[in-house]
């Protein structure tokens, strides 16, 4: 669905990514691991637009979408979440998610319609909600949520703009073990209809959801494959998860 081939990102005399290629599969859960400075929250802004990248190229379902800007390539259906929670905590649940769901709309020509009057988008909020495990909790103030729920209802955002790939960025960064559970069943059941990719430092976690591990270092890519392989990788050992466990 998503391909990434040989991808570059310089700022200045530093080369963040490296001849970078990767491929998002529908049906698959993508992660990314990799030490601070790796590059990681550096590819998924190339990914989703917020950066243009120095060279290399982007794909979605066979279009080359490397010059797109980020507006532009949500419409076409790649949807993110943020390490930081990106919401209005003074609006509803449904309200926020609803602001997701007028991507879908302004790409379907609705330019025209009041937002607040409009059935689709809102039929689409709450398709969202129920999606993530938040319907009954539309008319609530994002505020008034716990971390848990802040993640599962930014994600609900995502998917309320009808993306194909989704890309999250630390979905689980500051989250218990009992915010944490419900979050990974929902990764794990998104990723039966999205291509999915996932920037995670929590090794648990990540072997226990990905399908497929990149590791990259330094910008580049040290290592790909199935999370056995990963963990039995004694390149990926020193480099990175010898010092985690450490």
């Amino acid at each position: 669905m998503m391909e990434a081939r040989g991808l570059s990102r310089r700022f200045g005399g530093l080369l963040a990514v490296a001849d970078l290629s990767l491929a998002l599969r529908v049906g698959e859960l993508h992660a990314v691991i990799g030490p601070n400075g790796a590059g990681k929250s550096t590819l998924v802004n190339l990914l989703a637009g917020e950066l243009a990248p120095t060279g290399g190229s982007i794909w979605l379902d066979g279009t080359d979408i490397t010059r797109l800007p980020v507006g532009r390539r949500a419409h076409a259906g790649i949807g993110r979440t943020f390490q930081r929670t990106n919401l209005m905590p003074d609006m509803t649940v449904l309200e926020n998610v609803r602001l997701g769901a007028q991507a879908a709309l302004v790409r379907n020509r609705g330019l025209l319609r009041r937002a607040d009057r409009a059935q689709a988008p809102i039929d689409g909020a709450r398709q969202a909600l129920r999606r993530v495990g938040l319907d009954g909790a539309a008319d609530a103030l994002a505020r008034t949520l716990s971390h848990g729920q802040l993640r599962q209802l930014e994600i609900g955002v995502a998917l309320a703009g009808q993306p194909r790939v989704l890309l999250l960025d630390e979905p689980l960064a500051g989250s218990g073990a009992e915010d944490a559970a419900p979050l990974v069943a929902l990764m794990r059941d998104l990723s039966r209809e999205h291509a999915v990719l996932l920037v995670k430092h929590d090794m648990d976690v990540v072997f226990a959801v990905a399908d497929v591990i990149t590791v990259m270092v330094d910008g580049r890519v040290l290592a790909r494959g199935a999370p056995a392989d990963i963990r039995a990788s004694a390149a990926v050992r020193d480099a990175y998860l010898g010092h985690v466990v450490a």
